[in-house]
Protein backbone atom coordinates (compact mmCIF):
# COMPACT_ATOMS: atom_id res chain seq x y z
CA UNK A 1 0.00 0.00 0.00
CA UNK A 2 1.40 3.51 -0.91
CA UNK A 3 0.82 5.90 1.29
CA UNK A 4 -1.52 8.03 -0.94
CA UNK A 5 -3.76 4.68 -0.72
CA UNK A 6 -3.54 4.41 2.59
CA UNK A 7 -4.59 8.15 3.16
CA UNK A 8 -7.50 7.70 0.82
CA UNK A 9 -8.60 5.11 2.94
CA UNK A 10 -8.39 6.75 5.97
CA UNK A 11 -9.87 10.22 4.53
CA UNK A 12 -13.56 9.41 5.81
CA UNK A 13 -14.26 10.13 9.47
CA UNK A 14 -15.79 6.81 10.05
CA UNK A 15 -13.30 5.52 8.41
CA UNK A 16 -10.68 6.73 10.44
CA UNK A 17 -12.56 6.05 13.73
CA UNK A 18 -13.57 2.92 13.06
CA UNK A 19 -9.52 1.91 12.23
CA UNK A 20 -8.92 3.50 15.06
CA UNK A 21 -11.28 2.34 17.96
CA UNK A 22 -10.08 -1.47 16.32
CA UNK A 23 -6.27 -0.36 16.79
CA UNK A 24 -6.95 0.61 20.37
CA UNK A 25 -9.65 -2.76 21.50
CA UNK A 26 -7.26 -5.05 19.07
CA UNK A 27 -10.21 -6.32 17.02
CA UNK A 28 -14.33 -5.35 17.34
CA UNK A 29 -17.63 -6.53 15.44
CA UNK A 30 -20.07 -3.91 13.96
CA UNK A 31 -22.15 -3.63 16.41
CA UNK A 32 -19.65 -2.51 18.88
CA UNK A 33 -18.49 0.19 15.94
CA UNK A 34 -22.31 1.32 16.02
CA UNK A 35 -22.37 2.02 19.28
CA UNK A 36 -18.97 3.58 19.75
CA UNK A 37 -19.90 5.95 16.92
CA UNK A 38 -23.26 6.22 17.15
CA UNK A 39 -23.79 5.28 13.42
CA UNK A 40 -26.02 2.75 11.48
CA UNK A 41 -25.04 -0.71 10.82
CA UNK A 42 -25.42 -0.57 6.35
CA UNK A 43 -22.98 2.48 7.09
CA UNK A 44 -20.43 0.87 9.16
CA UNK A 45 -20.87 -1.93 6.93
CA UNK A 46 -20.04 -0.42 3.72
CA UNK A 47 -17.31 1.65 5.79
CA UNK A 48 -15.65 -1.82 7.32
CA UNK A 49 -15.75 -2.98 3.47
CA UNK A 50 -13.58 -0.54 2.37
CA UNK A 51 -11.01 -0.69 4.95
CA UNK A 52 -10.77 -4.75 4.38
CA UNK A 53 -10.48 -4.28 0.56
CA UNK A 54 -7.81 -1.62 0.55
CA UNK A 55 -5.55 -3.91 2.78
CA UNK A 56 -5.89 -2.42 6.07
CA UNK A 57 -8.57 -4.58 7.86
CA UNK A 58 -8.86 -8.48 8.54
CA UNK A 59 -12.11 -9.78 9.43
CA UNK A 60 -12.99 -13.63 11.19
CA UNK A 61 -16.69 -14.99 11.77
CA UNK A 62 -17.53 -16.34 15.21
CA UNK A 63 -21.06 -17.68 15.12
CA UNK A 64 -23.49 -14.09 13.73
CA UNK A 65 -20.93 -11.95 14.24
CA UNK A 66 -17.74 -10.78 12.31
CA UNK A 67 -14.79 -9.58 14.13
CA UNK A 68 -12.64 -6.79 12.32
CA UNK A 69 -8.59 -5.90 13.61
CA UNK A 70 -5.89 -4.62 11.75
CA UNK A 71 -4.41 -6.66 8.88
CA UNK A 72 -1.84 -8.39 10.66
CA UNK A 73 0.50 -8.15 7.97
CA UNK A 74 0.78 -4.16 7.52
CA UNK A 75 3.92 -2.92 6.85
CA UNK A 76 5.44 -1.09 10.31
CA UNK A 77 5.25 2.28 8.99
CA UNK A 78 1.39 1.70 8.61
CA UNK A 79 0.68 0.31 12.15
CA UNK A 80 3.44 3.48 13.58
CA UNK A 81 0.89 6.15 11.75
CA UNK A 82 -2.48 4.45 13.03
CA UNK A 83 -0.89 4.45 16.53
CA UNK A 84 0.64 7.77 16.40
CA UNK A 85 -2.99 9.54 15.34
CA UNK A 86 -4.15 7.22 18.27
CA UNK A 87 -2.37 8.98 20.26
CA UNK A 88 -3.20 12.25 19.08
CA UNK A 89 -6.90 11.62 19.09
CA UNK A 90 -7.31 10.33 22.78
CA UNK A 91 -10.30 13.30 23.39
CA UNK A 92 -12.42 11.92 20.21
CA UNK A 93 -11.57 7.59 20.88
CA UNK A 94 -12.14 8.39 24.38
CA UNK A 95 -15.75 9.62 24.17
CA UNK A 96 -15.69 6.94 21.55
CA UNK A 97 -14.51 4.15 24.00
CA UNK A 98 -16.58 5.19 26.93
CA UNK A 99 -20.32 4.59 24.69
CA UNK A 100 -18.32 0.96 24.16
CA UNK A 101 -17.56 0.65 27.63
CA UNK A 102 -21.11 1.08 28.41
CA UNK A 103 -22.48 -0.91 25.90
CA UNK A 104 -24.76 -3.65 26.96
CA UNK A 105 -24.25 -7.44 25.85
CA UNK A 106 -21.59 -6.79 24.08
CA UNK A 107 -20.90 -9.54 21.55
CA UNK A 108 -17.85 -11.57 23.63
CA UNK A 109 -19.75 -11.59 27.07
CA UNK A 110 -23.26 -13.35 25.30
CA UNK A 111 -24.07 -16.44 25.69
Amino acid sequence: MTPTQLFKCLSDDTRLLSTLLIHSEGELCVCELMTALEDSQPKISRHLAQLRSCGLLADRRDRQWVYYRLHPDLDPWITQIVATTAAAHKDQLGSCLQKLKTMQCRPERCA
